[in-house]
């Protein structure tokens, strides 16, 4: 569905995207993951055709790049600043977005309806946006990238800065629109959403990417060991091991009284770190 092939893209002197290759395949969600600075809203804008690569091409489901508007056609946007307007209805917001993309008529009031239904908005239709709270926006702005049906999703934080309601909302949303075969590119910092949601996932740092694969394929290759804790009367010992349970059998076994146990079992979070460090990133 969406193929980035060897892109560079410098500003100056900072080379934001090095050489980057990418395939996305259709009806997958696909996580892009990266802290601040790695150079992924660079990677989506070219994806969308908004920058030219200095180098490397991009290609949509086979149609050619996205810098094309027939293709771009293909390709809904949920970008991390909301773009909605603020005087507007919803209603008015997503006629405005639907033709852009050249509906009208009744095609146009369905599609409103439909989507409007969809992020569960209906009722606050003819409100004007600047009334919406920071979740209501977020699930318009994913309406409006609905709008005109498309293939293929790019959604660039949608669930940043909003209430845990709103949030489980977005991700049954996004859940619902990948069983439709929907094809979703996803980027967050939110390593459980990515868990959750995502069928593969590239980790990219510094304009490259790092490793690519399955959420349990990246556990197993970069997560690490999993951590027993063992609680005593005093005394609380941790356990580095590759099979906690043969440890924990042996710890039971060995007669002494225990007061508890945990397992601390890596995940996407310990990929993240151990590939991209624990230094902080501004």
């Amino acid at each position: 569905m969406l193929k980035l092939d060897h892109l560079r893209k410098s500003f100056g002197s900072l080379v934001a995207v090095d050489d980057l290759s990418l395939e996305v395949v259709g009806g997958e969600v696909f996580g892009l993951l990266g802290p601040n600075g790695a150079g992924k809203s660079t990677t989506i804008g070219m994806a969308i055709g908004l920058l030219k690569p200095d180098q490397g091409s991009v290609s949509l489901d086979g149609a050619g790049s996205p810098a094309d508007p027939a293709v771009r056609r293909k390709i809904g946007v949920a970008p991390q600043s909301v773009a909605l307007y603020d005087d507007l209805t919803a209603e008015e917001n997503l006629r405005f977005f639907g033709r852009l993309f050249g509906l009208g008529g009744s095609a146009l009031r369905d599609r409103v309806l439909a989507v409007l239904n969809l992020v569960g908005l209906e009722p606050r239709r003819r409100d004007r946006v600047k009334g919406y709270s920071g979740g209501m926006k977020r699930r318009l702005n994913l309406a409006a990238a609905l709008i005109h049906d498309p293939p293929l999703l790019l959604l660039d934080e949608p669930t940043a800065g909003v209430d845990p309601q709103s949030r489980n909302n977005i991700l049954e949303l996004v859940t619902g629109l990948a069983k439709q075969g929907r094809t979703i590119v996803y980027t967050t910092h939110y390593m459980e959403e990515a868990q959750r949601l995502c069928s593969r996932v590239a980790i990219m740092d510094k304009g490259k990417i790092l490793c690519v694969g399955s959420v349990d394929e990246l556990i197993a290759s970069h997560g690490g060991k999993s951590v027993v804790t063992i609680e005593r009367d005093g005394e609380s010992q941790r356990i580095d091991t590759s099979d906690p349970l043969s440890e924990i059998a042996r710890v039971i076994g060995d007669g002494k009284q225990l007061r508890g146990v945990r397992i601390d079992r890596p995940d996407l979070e310990s990929v993240f770190l151990a590939m991209t460090g624990r230094s902080l990133r501004d």
